[in-house]
């Protein structure tokens, strides 16, 4: 799943870097050490062979002969993995000279096909002691008199030694580097959240101004983030100035129209019955269809603005107190779960679109009709997923419509009762308003009875 938080998207690179980085320099670390001591080791049987060597003679009677002190009661303890071994070759016949703590066990050797000698006609070799220790053997030939006689010389030094100096070495650096890795860690989180806040100062002033608490992006910015304020505070006037503007010409159009139309109007009542009715019936169509689409220009202005809000509670709870003044006979009722709710919608627009569909239950029903308020489930008719939505259900017990007729009702004009008052666009007003805001209406039967109009509109948060 995609990290959707700016921060933490910095602080998991920041760590996972840090921690691959410090890995790495630990195994680097590691390494080298451990060449530094292999090689440290094997400088020091060097020089215990060559104290063995300067410490080493061929007699009179031609013996192998001398006693080797080479300052490390390992070579005299049995057992420890610390040899040295001096024995003749070539036509050299004298026994072998072995320290104290070999014994009478012998070391294997390497072949000289498998470790030749170096340049320095010495070679180095690990094999095992026959009482199970790892040993590294330094080994070189050298000739003792001038008679030519020759030996070989060796010295074994325990491995266990060098691996225990290694393993120590090993954990204090796990130690040391996990102590200032976590530390790093936490001053670059602390660097990343700190260098991070202006960010978030914006995000809470863009809160604000969807709560309507404020109206631009207030305070002081770093030079990085001043010109994003800057330019999010020049589109907000600019869009406050596009629905002032709108308002202004939709007022005008509203005021130049109502004159000549109310003169109609006045006219219709005069002329004879035939003539004067068709010209009231087309001069209420005129007065609505521009109704209509004053509403769709006033609305494409503002459509999308983070200024549109509308408390659902205030809004619709007068509206239901007009309807029971309007209609003493029915009763209304009001829920809205949880309180608070607000509507991503203009003040109007709200009361248009409730106040048409009330209006319609009000005329059709028996007894009751009821509004209710809720917030949409996350997967209402497919909605976007990442906005907010609040289903409005207006529900009357009266005889209902088949779904023949829900489609009629929907159209433009259609009137299903010429018996009540109406022009039949209530509806088609609702779904122009409702579509304008990518919402949906829909209407269907109730199990119970009845007609129910389901409203889904944008969510404010």
């Amino acid at each position: 799943m995609a990290i959707r938080s700016l921060t933490a998207r910095v602080l998991a690179v920041s760590t996972v870097w840090a921690v691959v980085a410090l890995v790495v320099i630990g195994v680097v670390i590691s390494a080298l050490y451990r060449q530094g001591s292999e090689r440290g080791f094997q400088d020091l049987l060097r020089a215990q062979l060559y104290n063995v060597i300067n410490s080493i003679s061929v007699n009179e009677r031609a013996v192998l002969s001398g006693s080797p002190q080479l300052g490390d009661l390992r070579f005299s303890q049995p057992q420890t993995g610390w040899y040295w071994i001096v024995e003749p070759i070539g036509e050299f016949d004298t026994p072998p000279l072995l320290s104290t703590s070999l014994g009478s066990a012998k070391l294997p050797i390497a072949s000289i096909e498998e470790v030749p000698f170096d340049i320095r006609y010495e070679r180095f070799y690990t094999t095992m002691d026959p009482f199970g220790n790892e040993v590294e053997v330094a080994e070189t030939e050298v000739v003792l008199d001038i008679q030519g006689h020759a030996a070989r010389f060796r010295v074994a030094g325990n491995r266990d030694v060098l691996e225990a100096d290694i393993d120590r070495f090993t954990r204090n650096l796990t130690i040391a580097l996990s102590i200032f890795g976590l530390g790093g860690l936490g001053v670059n989180a602390l660097t990343i959240l700190f260098g991070l806040r202006p960010l978030d100062q914006v995000r809470r002033s863009l809160e604000k101004i969807r709560a309507g608490e404020s109206e631009r992006l207030d305070g002081a910015f770093p030079r990085e983030i001043q010109p994003l304020a800057n330019e999010v505070n020049a589109l907000i006037d600019s869009n406050r100035r596009i629905i002032e503007r709108a308002r202004m010409q939709v007022g005008n159009l509203a005021h130049s129209l109502k004159t000549p139309i109310a003169v109609l109007l006045n006219e219709a009542r005069v002329l004879e019955v035939p003539h004067g009715e068709l010209v009231k019936t087309q001069a209420d169509a005129m007065q609505t269809q521009v109704q209509i689409y004053l509403s769709r220009a006033r609305i494409a202005a503002q459509r999308g603005s983070i200024l549109a809000r509308t408390e659902a509670q205030p809004a619709l709870e007068r509206l239901v107190r007009v309807m029971r003044r309007l209609n003493p006979d029915r009763q209304f009722s009001l829920s809205i779960n949880p309180p608070g709710l607000i509507l991503a919608m203009e003040q109007q627009d709200v009361e248009e679109t409730v106040g048409n569909l009330l209006e319609n239950a009000a005329r059709h029903a028996r007894e009751h009709v009821c509004l209710s308020v809720r917030p949409a489930p996350e997967d209402v008719h497919g909605k976007d997923q990442g906005r907010h939505w609040i289903v409005l259900d207006v529900d009357d017990d009266g005889p209902g419509l088949n779904p023949d007729q829900i489609a009629l009702a929907m159209k433009r004009g259609k009137r299903l009762d010429e018996s009540k008052p109406g022009t039949g666009l209530g509806l088609s007003i609702v779904s122009e308003i409702v579509g304008e805001y990518q919402g949906t209406i829909e209407l269907s039967r109730r199990d119970e009875g009845g007609l129910r109009a389901q409203l889904v509109l944008p969510a404010a948060v």
